[in-house]
C-alpha cells in the first residue's frame, strides 16, 4: 500500500501546498527524538529535490539542535480532508540563520511571520507515499494567532533574550548552533 519515488513530483507538490501542517522528525544518536508539528504558511517545495521550512521561535529548539549532531530528518504530511494520503519526505538538512547567505537567499519565499528564527533547508533523499485509510477526517477551522502575536509583542530584543535563555540548548544539553555569532 505504499510508492517509493527519489523526487516531489507535481502531483505530490499539489498536495504538500495544500496541507495546513506538517510534522517533522529528527534525531541525534543519543538523546531523545524529536517529533514536531509545524504549520502556517511555512513550507515551500523549491524543485524536486529541495524543500525549505521556517523554524519559529518556540519553546525549544530540537530541530537544529539534532541537525548539527546528524543531518538526517523526516517530514510527514498527511490528509485530513479529500483523498486519503500520508507523505514523508526523507533526506538531509541543515538549519540556517539571519547571519547565513542561504536564509536570506530563502526568506523571500515566505510571508514575514514574527518570531522567524531558522530556515531548514532539506535535500530530498526519497518519498513514500501510503494511503492514509486509518487518518481520520479533520475539518481545518482556522490558524491560531497566539504565536505571532507573542513574538511580535516581544519585540526583537526581548525575543532574542528569550532565544538564548530557551533556544540554545535542547533539552537534552545540545547546542543548538544559535548562539555561534556571538
Amino acid at each position: 500500500m505504499s510508492d517509493f519515488f527519489s523526487e516531489v513530483t507535481p502531483e505530490l507538490k499539489l498536495f504538500i501546498e495544500n496541507q495546513k501542517i506538517f510534522f517533522v522528525a529528527t534525531a541525534a544518536k543519543e538523546g531523545r527524538i524529536n517529533l514536531s508539528p509545524k504549520g502556517q504558511d511555512s513550507f515551500r517545495v523549491v524543485n524536486k529535490n529541495k524543500v525549505v521550512w521556517l523554524n519559529l521561535t518556540g519553546s525549544g529548539n530540537e530541530t537544529a539542535a539534532h541537525l548539527l549532531k546528524n543531518d538526517r530528518m523526516t517530514i510527514m504530511f498527511c490528509a485530513f480532508e479529500g483523498k486519503p494520503l500520508i507523505l514523508r519526505l526523507y533526506g538531509s538538512a541543515k538549519a540556517y540563520h539571519e547571519r547565513d547567505s542561504k536564509f536570506n537567499e530563502y526568506k523571500n519565499l515566505f510571508p514575514r511571520i514574527p518570531g522567524t528564527r531558522q530556515i531548514v533547508e532539506m535535500q530530498v533523499e526519497s518519498v513514500q507515499t501510503s494511503c492514509g485509510y486509518a487518518v481520520p477526517f479533520m475539518d481545518f477551522k482556522e490558524e491560531r494567532n497566539q504565536l505571532n502575536a507573542w513574538a511580535e509583542k516581544q519585540g526583537e530584543e526581548r525575543l532574542n533574550n528569550y532565544r538564548k535563555e530557551k533556544n540554545s540548548k535542547s533539552i537534552d544539553g545540545f547546542d543548538t548552533g544559535l548562539l555561534d555569532s556571538e
